[in-house]
């Protein structure tokens, strides 16, 4: 079983990696966004057209997740212990 304190560390470097993903993913959308859009149209037969919406989608619940899972008990170990 996890203490405390180790649990609040989990979560810190689960925090911390989530948020790096969500900034690789972000830059990735704004710099090599064509490559990505002609990649997914093609392997999932998606039109361009939708994909910036779906990318947005992605981004906005992947983030609210992260909030959610990671920081908030995070911040919430941290102010018990």
């Amino acid at each position: 079983m996890f203490t405390i304190g180790e649990f609040t560390t989990f979560l810190g470097w689960c925090s911390v990696i989530n948020i790096g993903l969500l900034l690789l993913f972000g830059a990735m959308i704004i710099f090599i966004r064509e490559c990505l859009m002609k990649i997914h149209s093609a392997v999932l037969g998606i039109d361009k057209a939708l994909l910036p919406a779906i990318y947005i989608k992605f981004l906005g619940q992947y983030k609210a997740l992260t909030v959610f899972l990671n920081i908030v008990p995070y911040v919430a170990l941290k102010i018990m212990g």
